[in-house]
């Protein structure tokens, strides 16, 4: 072998083992990441399964032995949990509805309407991303309060009727579709909202989708809100249930562990179902650049 062919050689190799490290750094890092995210979920399952004196345990047990169900049967017999999921499914579902028409019909504006200020108008809307929930949790409690909706429905799903990322989620997916449909169609005597209703949405399926999936899952893990919104144990959402189980003065760790397996499960089998549509979604989402 020549002496360039040898330095090409060792070139080539010299690269193949950086991507080597380069891959294994970056696989090592999202073990380390996943783990992270991961283990804390095991650990509340297993405590849920585990006695008191095995979770007051110094050393903790990933797999309890023996596994024991008194946690869930306690809080089965000492909370409403049917009462409080029906509550959440309502609470969530009307949340997501009205999120998607509301965010549905910004972002059309946003993305295809033509007006003085639209830029503008949107960069401000598009600002309020960076105000933390809890600046606007005593307005928003005020308000509800003026309005009489303290301790009801409303009160708990009026705040999240509108949604300024779904609205700038769809906006972002919306600019993607091409025009010419839209242009057909107005040839056909079409107006707005026969393009929005019969053209935008149906092409928008996967941002749609996504939409939908992330507003239930953050109204159903929703927490704060409810908390200081409702006192009537009959309208109190599942989060709530693991509130049962702490006081200023013990906490009771295994019902509190259940409570809080039972708010979480649904919530990870829906996600882990349509995962998918989460990614394609903000990932199609994030090519509108207009």
């Amino acid at each position: 072998m020549s002496s360039s062919g040898a330095v090409i050689h060792r070139t080539a190799r010299g690269r193949r083992l950086r991507h080597v490290a380069v891959d294994a750094v970056v696989y090592v890092l999202l073990l380390i990441g996943l783990l992270s995210v991961i283990l804390p979920f095991v650990y509340m399952v297993s405590s849920s399964l585990e006695t008191a004196v095995q979770i007051g345990s110094l050393t903790p047990q990933f797999v309890p032995s023996p596994l024991t169900w008194t946690n869930y049967q306690q809080v089965a017999r000492e909370l409403p949990i049917a009462r409080f999921y029906l509550n959440s499914a309502i609470v969530s579902i009307i949340i997501t509805v009205a999120q998607l028409l509301t965010a549905s019909m910004a972002a059309y504006a946003f993305a295809r309407l033509r007006f003085r200020g639209r830029s503008t108008l949107f960069a401000l809307y598009l600002g309020t991303l960076i105000i933390p929930s809890q600046v606007t949790l005593i307005p928003n409690y005020l308000i509800v309060r003026e309005l009489h909706w303290h301790d009801t429905y409303a009160g708990l799903i009026a705040p999240f009727v509108v949604s300024v990322f779904s609205t700038f989620l769809l906006r972002q997916f919306f600019l993607t579709i091409p025009t010419d449909y839209e242009d057909a169609a107005r040839i056909d005597g079409a107006n707005h909202w026969q393009i929005y209703t019969r053209i935008i949405l149906p092409l928008a399926r996967p941002a749609l989708a996504t939409v939908v999936i992330l507003t239930f899952l953050a109204s159903w893990n929703n927490f704060l809100w409810p908390l200081v919104v409702i006192d009537s144990p009959s309208l109190k959402t599942v989060p709530l249930s693991v509130t049962a189980y702490q006081d200023q003065f013990a906490i009771a760790w295994g019902p509190l562990m259940a409570a809080a397996t039972l708010s979480l499960l649904p919530v990870l089998i829906v996600y882990v179902l349509m995962q998918k549509y989460v990614v394609e979604g903000i990932a199609l989402s994030g090519q509108g650049g207009r």
